[in-house]
């Protein structure tokens, strides 16, 4: 009898749907390339999320805006390639950038499909409430799941005022859970929460069939979501309230690179255990240009071989 465990389901939209319904809280990460993406795959997750926080993580920018669509499809690539180095468990959703589908549903179409079709994504994010139902339905209808995004939705910053809780009043609640109804209603197969109150989440939550995932939307989701470099500690200075923060690797990085500087700098590193060595070099002649031959010649003229 085989003592190997048995190889770990795949997570597609219908597994996610399952956890749901048996209670099973889902995990998902945000990241951005081939090593991480191998990382968080081999820790566990449920399901990666290529974001565009890219362009504030990765990029520098000051929101997503700035994202391109040829930038989704191409950070989207290097994550598939990373979890493809592992056992192919975690399900894989890209965002649709801001401006690859706000204009028309047809373009929304053609943008969802290069995420899949070069991206190597199952599925694509969008941000929106009841306002994107036909864009939405006609991406399913295409054939591409479609996970929506309500609460906070960083790509309308500008029309937010900033990144603020969203539906902390009865009026916006009740457009939050409208919108939610519409977006399920239009055929997506899961909802992220952002920014939103506990108490909120846990009435869309109950209200809805398919899975909700909270990020800044308290324990009462059916799962969870944070940006990797956020939940590691990467940018001492990125302290929301929502972002735990489960290692320091912010300082670790800081210190191991002081540590390399400051053996360069003593003629610590390299040394001989991370040298290489051959008995059998020898020096051979090397041919001087004809405007060096008038030069006084060094010691020893010669290259390794």
């Amino acid at each position: 009898m085989s003592s190997h465990p048995p190889p770990r389901k795949h997570v597609n939209i219908h597994e996610l749907r399952r956890m749901k319904e048996a209670g099973e809280r889902i995990a998902m990460v945000t990241a951005y390339d081939a090593t991480a993406a191998r990382l968080v795959a081999a820790a566990g997750v449920d399901a990666v999320l290529v974001g565009d926080s890219l362009g504030m993580a990765v990029q520098g920018h000051e929101s997503t805006l700035p994202v391109t669509l040829d930038q989704m499809v191409y950070h989207s690539a290097m994550v598939r390639r990373g979890l493809a180095r592992g056992d192919g468990r975690a399900h894989l959703v890209a965002d649709m950038s801001f401006g690859s589908y706000q204009a028309s549903a047809d373009e929304a179409v053609k943008a969802a499909m290069r995420l899949v079709a070069e991206g190597g994504a199952e599925a694509v994010k969008l941000e929106g409430g009841a306002e994107f139902g036909d864009v939405i339905r006609r991406i399913v209808r295409a054939g591409v799941p479609v996970m929506g995004h309500i609460g906070l939705t960083p790509q309308s910053v500008h029309k937010m005022g900033g990144y603020v809780v969203q539906g902390k009043d009865s009026e916006k609640a009740q457009q939050i859970l409208r919108d939610a109804r519409a977006l399920e209603a239009a055929g997506c197969y899961a909802l992220v929460l952002e920014c939103i109150p506990s108490e909120l989440a846990r009435i869309v939550t109950s209200q809805l069939r398919i899975p909700t995932i909270g990020i800044g939307a308290g324990p009462h989701c059916d799962g969870q979501v944070l940006v990797l470099n956020d939940l590691l500690g990467l940018d001492a200075s990125f302290t929301p309230k929502f972002v735990k923060r489960f290692g320091e690797l912010g300082a670790a990085v800081e210190g191991a690179v002081g540590a390399y500087v400051g053996e360069v700098k003593a003629r610590a590193f390299p040394d001989d255990a991370h040298s290489f060595h051959s008995a059998s070099v020898r020096l051979v002649p090397v041919e001087r240009h004809a405007e060096e031959a008038e030069e006084e010649p060094p010691d020893a003229i010669g290259a390794p071989i």
